[in-house]
Formats: structure tokens, sequence, C-alpha cells
């Protein structure tokens, strides 16, 4: 089965931070993907800019071995790569001064009838500013898009100023707040499994779903990040984009189209009925982590503090926590939510747990009758699991097994995997929204994430040790096994 290719406007991509680790991990391979796959017009260019003093044909040398180095055995073409480099232009830029503007409107007004976006793939802390300059050198056209890249704030205070700043600038319609996770092809399944099939919709409900839960589980540490790292913690750094978000998909009620509005009015609603955790509450509702030392990996690995050389540190590199909507499709069904660094593999799932059956007619020798599960993998395998329970074949009684009708997407499509941000980038150039955080969605989060941080501050709530490669601390464990319930743990 092949999908078919939909080519885009031309279009000019312009990456602040072009010379900088999200350029050269997946943006230049992304953006090339798609040229292969025959998604681009012409013209189309890349423009890289930063502070870094490069030539046009430098910036090409980066690229290319930015490409030698990211993209899979058998995927760089000679050929493809020669055109993909002659789109690519870098212009040195401050965002901090009027260094290197002039250059940047000069090429840009070659293509003024194209689509335009600019990607910030650059800190924060200045956005801001790149926003202002894009706007006092008149850069801005009717086809103009910004693209923004997380954290969006560290809290509701910085959220709704970061928010003003770039709103000032560009209509909400031009502003793409980028979250990877959304742009998984698992992440689209879980739409289409709800809404394009009579199977499971009318089961989404409390009526029968036990309780679900959303695991993004990394085996790595630190990776050279312990500056923001130390600064954010699991909570500001996954749970307030990404698991919220993959907890709205789940949870949020079918929308009246595939509009963007459409979708992202649902996933605000879900925000604004989940229960609010606070100090009343949090101690019970949360549980924070911080590893140890271990091994991972097949090798031994340093400890938290270790990596941070000998600090002090308070900081959750795990987080577990129990949430529940308010709301009469969810009423009673926890929704647990873990997330941390140096756990015992790296996964993310959505694992949705079917009640129990009723009534039990078979007896005690044809074995225990296990719940039905529905497990969408997000990575590293994607895929969709739905657990039954069947007969074991053959003579000798009734003999009850717990089997998984199992469909990778590796192995039922024989087409290559996108990345998610090969989507994402392409959705920016269509005005596409419907994967992106609108404004009030970021806020909605954040209202609900703030009194969890006031929580843990006024509580004194302190991190519990775990070792590394393990799956977290035993408060974590307590955390849902008290309800009767186990983590998902088969990776």
């Amino acid at each position: 089965m092949s999908s078919q290719i939909i080519p885009v406007e031309p279009f000019d991509y312009v990456v602040f931070g072009g010379s900088g680790d999200l350029a050269e991990r997946k943006l230049l391979p992304a953006l090339y993907h798609r040229q292969v796959e025959g998604q681009f017009s012409e013209p189309t260019r890349i423009i890289g800019a930063s502070r870094s003093a490069l030539s046009n044909e430098e910036y090409r040398k980066f690229a290319d071995a930015a490409l030698k180095e990211h993209l899979k055995k058998g995927e760089y073409d000679d050929a493809e790569v020669k055109k993909f480099l002659a789109r690519l232009f870098y212009v040195p830029v401050d965002a901090r001064s009027d260094a290197g503007w002039d250059q940047l409107k000069k090429l840009l007004d070659e293509g003024k009838e194209r689509v335009r976006a600019f990607y910030l793939a650059v800190a924060p802390g200045i956005f801001g500013d790149i926003s202002q300059k894009i706007h006092d050198h008149k850069l801005i056209t009717k086809q103009t898009r910004i693209v923004v890249e997380k954290p969006i704030g560290r809290d509701l205070a910085s959220a709704l100023q970061l928010n003003d700043t770039i709103g000032k600038v560009f209509k909400e319609e031009q502003i793409f707040r980028i979250d990877h996770y959304l742009g998984k092809e698992t992440v689209q399944n879980l739409m289409a499994l709800r809404f394009a099939n009579a199977l499971y919709e009318p089961l989404w409900n409390a009526n029968h779903i036990d309780h679900v839960q959303i695991t993004v589980a990394e085996s790595v540490g630190l990776e050279g990040r312990a500056g923001y790292y130390d600064t954010a913690g699991a909570l500001r750094d996954m749970v307030q984009n990404h698991i919220l978000q993959l907890l709205c998909l789940t949870a949020m009620e079918i929308p009246s189209s595939m509009d963007s509005e459409a979708v992202r009015d649902e996933k605000l609603k879900v925000l604004r009925a989940l229960k609010p955790i606070d100090a009343s509450n949090v101690e019970q509702a949360t549980v924070r982590g911080q590893y140890r030392a271990g091994a991972s990996a097949g090798g031994p690995v340093k400890g938290y503090l270790d990596e941070l050389e000998g600090g002090v540190s308070n900081t959750e590199t795990f987080v577990a926590i129990k949430a529940e909507i308010g709301n009469w499709r969810w009423a009673g069904v926890p929704f647990y939510i873990r997330t941390g660094k140096r756990l015992a593999g790296r996964v993310s799932e959505i694992v949705i747990t079917f009640k129990p059956i009723p009534h039990n007619i078979f007896d005690q020798a044809a074995g225990r009758i296990v719940a039905n599960q529905l497990i969408i993998r997000l990575q590293p395998d994607e895929g969709v699991k739905q657990s039954l329970m069947i007969k074991d074949p053959g003579p000798g009684g009734m003999r009850l097994r717990n089997v998984s009708l199992d469909m990778s997407f590796a192995s039922a499509f024989n087409v290559r995997n996108p990345d998610a941000y090969e989507r994402l980038l392409m959705d920016v150039v269509r005005s596409n929204q419907t994967l992106f955080m609108r404004r009030d969605e970021v806020e909605a989060a954040w209202e609900w994430v703030d009194p969890i941080l006031k929580g843990w501050e006024a509580t004194g709530q302190q991190v519990q040790g775990y070792t590394a490669g393990t799956w977290g601390p035993s408060q974590a464990i307590a955390l849902i096994e008290r309800d009767g319930r186990t983590w998902h743990d088969d990776i």
C-alpha cells in the first residue's frame, strides 16, 4: 500500500538557529525527506539564520554532514542531496541587533508571493526579540507563519507574557506552537480508531473503561541538558505539554469535524475539566522521583546529582500523577500518567484498560480472565494492540488465554514511517493548525500544572530516589496499586 503525496505550494522556510542541534538532527533531515517524497513545489528555499558567520557554501556543507549522520542507511541519495543543498541559503543575523536583517529581507523579497515560515529553533528567551525584528524589518506578509518550540513559559505568568509578546506581532492564526508528539503516526491513529470506527466510541466512557495509563519513558539521562533541565524538571518538560496533549486526544469529545478549531475546542474542554491538584491533595495524587546511579544500556550510569557534578538539587527527573476529569464521560475513571529519565526502557504509550466482565461463566480450570486492553504505542515501535481472551486451541476442555491483535505500522504498511517533524513542517506550509497548540490550550495546561508546582513547594514534597534502569520510585508503584491496579510495564 502506498500513500498519496499532495505537493504543497512553494515556500521559504527560515530556520532561526539554523546551525543548531534541532536543525541538524530533525529539521534538515525532515525537509530532505519531504523533497524526496515529491512534496515540494518549485521554487522552494530553506534559509538558515543564526549568529554564526557562515557562507551559503559552508552552510550547505553543514547540512550535507547532518544528512550523512542522521539519515538511515539507504536514504542518502546523491542526486536528491545535490538538489536539496541547492535550495539552501544562509544569512548571519543577530536577534538583539540589526545585523544581518537587511540581507535577510533582500533574500526574502525575491519570493514575496510564496508562503513564508519562520521557525524559531532557539531559546525561548529570544522569541520576543526575533518576533519584533521580523516586524520592524517588514518581513511579515499575508502568507507568513511563525513556528515556536516548547517550552512556552515555565509557569502561567511567563506563558502569558510570552504569548502576549508574540501576539503583538503575529495574529493567532499565524502562530504555530509545535509539539512533535502530536505529529506521530500513532497519535493520528488514535483519532482514526475513535472516530472512523463504530467499534470503540460506544465503549469510550466511564461505563466501560476502568482506567487509562499514559507513559512517556526515557532510558537516557541529561544528555548535556543539565543547565536547562535542572530549572525545569519532568513536570514542566514533559507533562505540561506532551502528556497533557496525549490525555486531551484520548479523552476529548467527538469534534464536529476535523477542522482545526473544532478539534482544539474539544481539547480545551478536557484541560478545563481536569480536577485541581494543589497543596491539599498533591502528596496523595503525585510522586516525584530522581534517579540515582545504576545500569542502563548494558553498562553503569551516573546518578542525576553526579551528572550535575556534585550539585544539590530537588528537581524531579520522574513524576507520576493520578489525574481525574470532572465530566460525565470520565467521572470516576483515573488517568495515571508518568514520565521520567533513566527508566527501564524507552517507550511512549497509552493503555486503555476496560472494565472486567460482569459475570464469569467459566470454571476455575479455564484460567483467569484478564480485562481487555487497548495499547497505543507511540515509540519505539509505533502500532496498536488489542488484547482479547480466547480459547487455547486443542482438545482437553476450555482453557482461556489472553492474546493480542497486533498491528505494527512498519509491517502493516510497506512504506517508510515519516518522522513527526515531517508532517508538522508541511502542516505549517498548508496553514493547518489541527496538530498545534492554541494559545488558550497552553494557558489552560499551565493553569492545571501551576498549582501542582506550588503544592510541592508548600508541602515541601521531596524527590524520591530510584535506581537508574528501573521503573521509578516505589512510591509510584504504590500510587496505582493502592487502587488495585498496576502499571503496564511490558516493553
